[in-house]
């Protein structure tokens, strides 16, 4: 277990740039590995109460979920798992600093207990224990998921009046730790350089993603988790270039088979993943092998849809007033100027985690400067 975290410092002076990423096994109910204001952002998908597969995990930690669940009780049991969880928030609202971002990736339940069907509103339950913290709620984000089924009804069917609306969607529920945004030094390198495009901006700062699909997860021939429509690379690696910057660390306190980390050594953001079961670290080894084709792969095609962007925009007769300094192409707004990518060159383990060094992408089209 690691008990300490010293990710690198960003130095723009420097061509490459170094991250660290932690594992932790252990209960994220106590994040003692982490000092008080550490984080930056916290990115997280945690079990969702009243989903019939996490009963089990909830029962281990609170003992009133399994009695609640054997009576048939589904409100005591939907408030006995939020328990667990709002001990996790508390931790949260420690290791955030001031203006830092907590995004939670939440799902509600829908679930016949004692002869009743009803929903289970999670993500209501998940603001108002953040608001108790003294979080501020921010504009959260809807993202479709469609389910594998052909079928979109459940109850009577084609008979009114007791059908039910088939969830397809879940909640990106977004918080700020405090009512301050957070401070930087004016022109600060880490900040500008961590910009995204002004069409990425567009895309990802709605309120309704449509573009993002769940994934399947087989692990381990189903003992770890065989789920479908899972937390997919997509959201958190959006939301890590929305709410940080370079030399900031990302919190997954419910880590899992840890794609927040993957998704954090993509962006060139540190990492520190919480997670229960030692398995899922072993895991992590096979996809940690991946991660500079991946970054490759996702960089390149960041610049090339920029490109296409900027070609759309002079067939239609526009003109892109700005210039990448780093890039061979032009660029929509002021802010954008100094947007720089980076590839992953190396991971390596080190002892609780990885260590990874990123190139920059300079020439625009999507080769890592050697």
């Amino acid at each position: 277990m690691t008990h300490g975290f010293d990710p690198p410092d960003f130095d723009a002076a420097e061509e490459h740039l170094e991250t660290a990423h932690r594992v932790v096994v252990g209960d994220s109910r106590r994040l003692d590995a982490l000092p008080a204001d550490s984080v930056e952002l916290v990115v997280t998908s945690p079990p969702y109460p009243l989903v019939e597969m996490w009963d089990g995990v909830f029962a281990d930690l609170n003992p009133a979920v399994a009695d609640a669940l054997d009576r048939g009780d589904g409100p005591a049991a939907f408030e006995a798992m939020h328990a667990v969880l709002d001990d996790v928030w508390s931790e949260l609202a420690r290791v955030l600093v001031d203006g830092g971002i907590a995004c939670v990736n939440v799902g509600d339940a829908t679930r016949t207990l004692d002869g009743t069907f009803r929903v289970y509103q999670n993500h209501s339950r998940v603001v108002d224990a953040f608001e108790a913290r003294g979080f501020d709620p921010l504009p959260e984000v809807l993202w479709r998921k469609p389910s594998n089924s052909a079928a979109k009804f459940m109850g009577s069917g084609m008979l009114p009046p007791n059908a039910y609306v088939t969830l397809e969607h879940e909640y990106v529920l977004v918080f700020r730790n405090g009512s301050q945004s957070r401070q930087f030094e004016p022109g600060a390198e880490r900040r500008y350089e961590a910009a995204y495009f002004w069409e990425e901006r567009n895309r990802w700062f709605s309120d309704v993603w449509t573009d993002i699909r769940g994934e399947h997860q087989a692990l381990a021939g189903g003992e770890l988790r065989d789920r479908s429509a899972a937390y997919p690379f997509e959201v958190p690696y959006r939301l890590i270039n929305m709410y940080s910057v370079y030399g900031d660390t990302v919190l997954d306190p419910f880590w899992g088979t840890g794609t927040t980390s993957l998704a954090a050594l993509v962006a060139g953001r540190n990492s520190v993943g919480y997670e229960r079961d030692g398995e899922f670290a072993a895991v992590f080894d096979g996809r940690v092998a991946d991660v500079p084709a991946l970054s490759r792969e996702v960089v390149e095609t960041r610049v090339a849809d920029h490109r296409e962007f900027v070609a759309d925009r002079r067939d239609a007769g526009e003109t892109l007033e700005y210039e990448a300094e780093h890039y061979g192409f032009p660029v929509t707004t002021k802010q954008e100027r100094s947007i720089r990518l980076y590839a992953v060159d190396d991971v390596q383990t080190i002892d609780g985690g990885y260590r990874a060094i990123h190139a920059p992408v300079d020439d625009g089209a999507g080769a890592t400067q050697d």
